[in-house]
């Protein structure tokens, strides 16, 4: 479990207890339903990590597009909904080249424009032969990216690298010596699922 999960809970289960006490016990309900889906929200399953020249999902949610970017690259788009892990991992092993913040807006990660508009962490691996760049996106209720590495880090393929609170959306830029391996409208899971292969 992520420890921002823990430190929330804390916090509304204090609520609870200060507001069963100076009211009733029925007014903390709520509070306890809260605290138990933030506890829940910031699960951190293990996943088993597919060997071989691959390239795993960064996040769990649905792939809600596959389509052309600049320079001849191709990008995905994966949208976490509420009800998804939203711990990210590396799609890939190998040093963390760049890593940049770009200050936006927040709008619902699901739209096209939230590619370029919203509050997003630009990230690169270099695998050696190969890079792969890739963006935590926040979305309209999520307004944190937590990113744990720095560049001259080195990653395992599928590491935990960070995550994005309450909503949000990755895209993953893949050159051509990459093969897409998943289309539009698949789920896919962080660190597991295989979204692209080398050819």
């Amino acid at each position: 479990m992520v420890i921002y999960g823990i430190y929330y809970a804390s916090a509304l289960l204090a609520g609870a207890l200060a507001t069963g006490y100076l009211l009733s016990w029925p007014w903390s309900i709520p509070f306890v339903i809260l605290a138990a889906f933030c506890l829940w929200f910031f699960r951190d399953p293990d996943r088993d990590i597919p060997a071989g020249r691959v390239a795993v999902s960064p996040a769990d949610g649905k792939v809600v597009a596959v389509q052309p970017a600049p320079n001849g690259l191709t990008r995905m788009s994966i949208f976490l909904n509420v009800f998804d892990v939203h711990v990210n991992r590396t799609p890939i092993g190998g040093t963390i080249e760049r890593v940049q913040y770009q200050p936006g807006e927040f709008l619902v990660a699901s739209r096209e424009e939230a590619t370029a508009r919203n509050e997003q962490n630009f990230v690169t691996v270099n695998g050696g032969d190969t890079t792969v760049t890739f963006s935590q996106i926040a979305g309209l209720i999520a307004r944190r990216i937590i990113f744990y590495k720095k560049p001259g880090d080195q990653v395992a393929a599928g590491e935990r690298i960070g995550l994005i609170k309450f909503g949000s959306r990755v895209d993953v830029f893949f050159g051509p010596e990459w093969a897409i391996a998943v289309k539009p409208g698949e789920r896919v899971k962080a660190g597991s699922s295989i979204i692209a292969r080398r050819v």
